[in-house]
């Protein structure tokens, strides 16, 4: 059965200890906010949008892409209203200013934590953990952030399926950019997957849903392979069956000739 959509000021729950994401309190009451689909939890009661920008938070990890090089900040589109300033002091090592192009240049993208979001919306990016790099490889898909949360699945059940049954490398932005990367079939597949979880976010059972998407498209896409003999054929076979012909034909003259 899918799950319930809810508009602004529809009644979610009468006690006011369960409100989540997306609602607010009146009366002791917990209401709507959005409209969007009502998530409902043991403790907790939230709605996810189904549309609307992301804004960032403190904390927040997101993948940003390049615009501007300054002399001593990156700028970057972090897929919201307000762009991102990467200083160079939150670069994990020191680097000279003239440098900067050499190491990000516009266009390049990366992993990146919200440091700081003041009240006119200025937004510092940090670069200085581990976990946060700039991004040299793979290709970057884009969702709309309010499915964020069904592209990781509960418990992140979705993503760890996603990773299992494609072979790809994932990482999920909180701004909606999800950067992928393996073979370039396990890519499509991948994209194809993560179109599927946009289009279909509101339904129940998703995570089920795209398991067997998957599992069908890997049927197709080997009943669509051209069949190949000689699979076991090694470069410079060919060569060596020539010689070897050669040399029983040459052996069957000699047998035949008769002056032998």
């Amino acid at each position: 059965m899918d799950k319930k959509i809810v508009i602004p000021g529809d009644l979610l729950s009468e006690d006011m200890k369960k409100a989540g994401y997306g609602t607010y309190i009146k009366n002791n009451k917990i209401y709507s906010s959005f409209c969007g689909i009502e998530n409902l939890k043991e403790d907790k009661v939230g709605v996810i949008p189904l549309a609307g920008a992301y804004i960032p938070s403190v904390n927040d990890v997101v993948i940003g892409i390049v615009i501007v090089v300054t002399p001593s900040n990156w700028i970057l589109n972090i897929a919201a209203p307000y762009d991102g300033l990467l200083h160079v002091s939150e670069y994990p090592r020191r680097v000279e200013s003239r440098d900067m192009p050499e190491i990000m240049n516009v266009g390049d993208s990366a992993i990146l934590r919200v440091k700081d979001v003041d009240s006119s919306m200025k937004i510092e990016l940090a670069l200085r953990d581990p976990s946060l790099q700039k991004l040299k490889t793979g290709q970057i898909v884009e969702v709309e952030p309010v499915k964020v949360p069904r592209v990781i699945g509960h418990g992140g059940s979705m993503i760890s399926m996603l990773k299992k049954e494609t072979n790809c490398s994932i990482f999920v932005g909180q701004n909606g950019r999800i950067w992928i990367d393996g073979k370039d079939e396990d890519v499509e597949l991948l994209s194809k997957a993560l179109r599927k979880i946009e289009v279909e976010a509101q339904r129940s059972g998703l995570t089920d849903r795209i398991y067997n998407f998957l599992k069908n498209e890997r049927i197709r896409q080997k009943e669509s392979k051209p069949v190949t003999f000689f699979q076991n054929e090694k470069k410079g076979a060919t060569a060596g069956k020539d010689d070897h012909s050669e040399d029983i034909y040459r052996k069957i003259d000699v047998l035949l000739d008769p002056t032998n």
